[in-house]
């Protein structure tokens, strides 16, 4: 076990990113759950926030501000901003402005490794959870400031295994990123086992392999709460859920598809509901299309792309199974959640899933519709127990994740 370092330097730039744009996504959070559990700890803490005109350097004391921004955008001050401003700036932009009040110190990008290395104490860790800043300009600064150890955490490798599923400027500067870390970072963070070796086979590949430090991530799970549902749920009704954005490697053009042929087979009155919860993503117009077509229509199919955590847990908690049928993931944040809830889970057959809910879950190939369909048809029979749900080996929660995690760093 490492001493405790003399201070640690968080990158919250993706969290700041974030403040006003809908619910967080699986690495917001984990960014989030980072910074909370670092305000809970003595030792000194600083926090570094990239903006289009360099960077800040905040004190501990902003953690706690910028939570509050990120669970009510409302409150991001905005009397000081000219009153045009004031009126068309979006939240992350006028949070951007605010924080420059609460600065330590304000640079350059240039001028990072000399501004660094005035404040942080020999013996530091620089912590980035959230991909954002993952260049070679930073990293390469911050690797010269004396005694920094610098920590990462790569969520997936899934921009250089599936590029299929990305943009391709993310593919690209996903690729930067890890010649950046390859060459510069001291320790890599992976959320799981799989993605570890996934990590390790393509830092490899690039010439140099950091330490890499495999812990499973813990879970802020919301208390259910029905009065946050859609009034237009028809909560009677047996119904699935899949969560998460929609993007072609979660795979929602196939579960259309199987519940056309659902309603080919099934009288109305027998139909379950599939209710998509997640924002829109990137390079899914087909689905997007689709999904246009049967709003407004007595469709069996409904999606959510704003819903909170309590809401969210409460659809959990009713449903007849969460459906997860991505063809990549490099953990899979809602299986734990289902699982702790009781929720049945349907899920493709990938090692990841495997390694997180073990033979909790029933699997089905990705690739093949019908492997699904006599699954979702027993499933949407049945009718759940009530009962707690299950502790699975992979949800180790919050506390042992840190305790792994910052024995290291």
């Amino acid at each position: 076990m490492n001493a405790e370092p003399k201070a640690r330097l968080l990158d919250v730039t993706r969290l700041v990113s974030r403040i006003g744009r809908g619910p967080l996504t699986g690495v917001d959070r984990v960014e989030r759950a980072y910074l909370k559990a670092l305000l809970a700890r003595h030792t000194p803490l600083f926090l570094l926030v990239r903006t289009p005109y360099g960077y800040l350097v905040l004190p501990r004391t902003a953690g706690p501000v910028i939570l509050g921004w990120l669970a009510s955008p409302r409150t991001v001050p905005r009397d000081t901003l000219p009153f045009g401003l004031a009126r068309k700036a979006s939240a992350r932009r006028a949070a951007r402005i605010a924080l420059r009040a609460q600065r330590i110190a304000a640079c350059l990008a240039f001028r990072l490794r000399s501004t660094v290395r005035a404040i942080m104490p020999q013996g530091g860790v620089y912590l980035n959870l959230g991909l954002s800043n993952l260049s070679r300009q930073t990293l390469s600064q911050l690797q010269d400031v004396p005694g920094l150890r610098l920590a990462v955490m790569i969520h997936d490798t899934i921009p250089l295994d599936h590029p299929e599923y990305c943009r391709p400027e993310a593919v690209a500067a996903f690729g930067a990123a890890m010649s950046a870390v390859s060459r510069h970072a001291d320790l890599v963070l992976c959320p799981s086992r799989t993605a570890a070796g996934d990590a390790a086979r393509h830092l490899a590949r690039l010439g140099r392999a950091p330490d890499i430090l495999p812990a499973h991530l813990g879970l802020d799970s919301a208390k259910p709460d029905l009065d946050r549902v859609p009034k237009d749920i028809d909560l009677a009704r047996p119904y699935f859920v899949v969560l998460g954005t929609i993007e072609p490697r979660k795979n929602h053009a196939m579960l259309l598809d199987l519940w056309e042929e659902l309603e080919a087979r099934m009288p109305a009155t027998r139909m379950p509901q599939l209710l998509i919860i997640g924002q829109r993503g990137w390079r899914n117009e087909a689905v997007f299309t689709r999904l246009d077509a049967l709003k407004g229509t007595k469709s069996h199919v409904h999606e959510y792309g704003n819903l909170d955590d309590a809401a969210v847990a409460a659809l959990l908690l009713g449903a007849r199974a969460l459906l997860m049928p991505s063809f990549a993931e490099g953990f899979g944040l809602p299986l734990i959640e289902a699982a702790r809830l009781g929720t049945p889970v349907l899920c493709s057959d990938i090692p990841v899933f495997r390694e997180v809910l073990g033979d909790y879950a029933v699997y089905a190939d990705a690739g093949d519709m019908y492997s699904w369909l006599p699954r979702i048809i027993d499933h949407a029979g049945r009718v759940r127990a009530a009962g707690p749900g299950r502790v699975l080996e992979a949800d180790v929660g919050w506390a042992e994740h840190f305790k792994t995690v910052l024995s290291a760093v």
